[in-house]
Formats: C-alpha cells, sequence, structure tokens
C-alpha cells in the first residue's frame, strides 16, 4: 500500500513537472494574413474581377431595358405571334441574366476560395515552424473568437510568424 501511494505521488509529481515544462503559444492570424502581400494581391484580384463581372452584367441589363422598352412602344401594332416571339425573348434574356449573376457569384467565391487556401497554407507552414522551434506544445488562434487566453500563462508568437513570413 506504502508502495501504491508512493508511486501515485511520484507519477503526480511528475506530470506536474512535465506541465509546468509545457508551453503555449497564442497567434492572430488575421492579422498575419492582412499583412500578407499574397492577400492584398488576391484582394486586388478579385476587385477586378467583381468589376468585370459587374460591367458585363450591367451591359446585358442595359440591353434588356433597350428591348423592353422598344417592346413597349411597338407593342400595339405587333401582331400576335410577334409579339409572344418578343415577349419570349425578352423573357430568356432575364434568365440569361439571372443565370449569369448566380454563375459569376459561384466564380468569384471558387476564386477566392482558391486565392485563400494557398494564402492559409503558406501561414500555417510558418506557424508549425515557429511552433517547433519554440518548443511549444499548442498555438492557439485568437482571432478565432476564443473567450480567453492568458496572456502570463501563453506567448503571443504573432510577431514571430510574421517574422518567419519576412512580413514587419
Amino acid at each position: 500500500m506504502k508502495k501504491f501511494i508512493l508511486c501515485a505521488i511520484c507519477a503526480i509529481c511528475g506530470f506536474t513537472a512535465a506541465q509546468a515544462q509545457a508551453k503555449f503559444g497564442h497567434v492572430n492570424t488575421q492579422e498575419i494574413v492582412q499583412a500578407m502581400p499574397e492577400f492584398t494581391a488576391a484582394r486586388t484580384d478579385i476587385e477586378k474581377l467583381t468589376q468585370q463581372y459587374e460591367t458585363d452584367l450591367k451591359q446585358m441589363q442595359d440591353e434588356l431595358q433597350k428591348k423592353a422598352d422598344a417592346f413597349e412602344k411597338e407593342e400595339a401594332t405587333l401582331p400576335d405571334p410577334i409579339k409572344q416571339r418578343r415577349n419570349q425573348e425578352l423573357q430568356d434574356l432575364y434568365q440569361r441574366i439571372q443565370q449569369t449573376y448566380q454563375d459569376n457569384q459561384q466564380h468569384l467565391a471558387q476564386a477566392q476560395q482558391e486565392k485563400m487556401q494557398a494564402i492559409t497554407a503558406k501561414m500555417i507552414d510558418a506557424i508549425k515552424a515557429v511552433g517547433q522551434e519554440g518548443g511549444y506544445v499548442y498555438i492557439m488562434d485568437t482571432s478565432a473568437g476564443i473567450p480567453y487566453i492568458s496572456t502570463t500563462l501563453s506567448t503571443d508568437v504573432t510577431a514571430q510568424v510574421k517574422a518567419k513570413l519576412g512580413l514587419k
């Protein structure tokens, strides 16, 4: 019985000593990503693409408006088959505009995801390198909305990750 108690005490002391040596860090990934030149370039590319899509959509909407105005002016004098055909053309153009808008939104989301994936992968590699070099057990992301991180028990490694990425 005494051996069991002695072993238990030794185990607890060993666990506590091992735990006392564990290093924990925290990092603000949002701050890092926004400081990366790749993020600025990606944002510029997405803004250009968005502008291009908006211009194309505006042209399609202008075309629809012109055709609708012309149809409205001539509608009273047109025979029924031509009215039906032009009305169908307007509906088809309207549906094409809607489909184009949806396709553009999907493509923008996909392009943004692809660009952010590469940026995130690069940042994660830098965090891993800082963690391994510094002997950290865990590095937590403070931009993830975690309610509390003890700054006395955890080290802010944001600056080290930025340095690893060559950022200021």
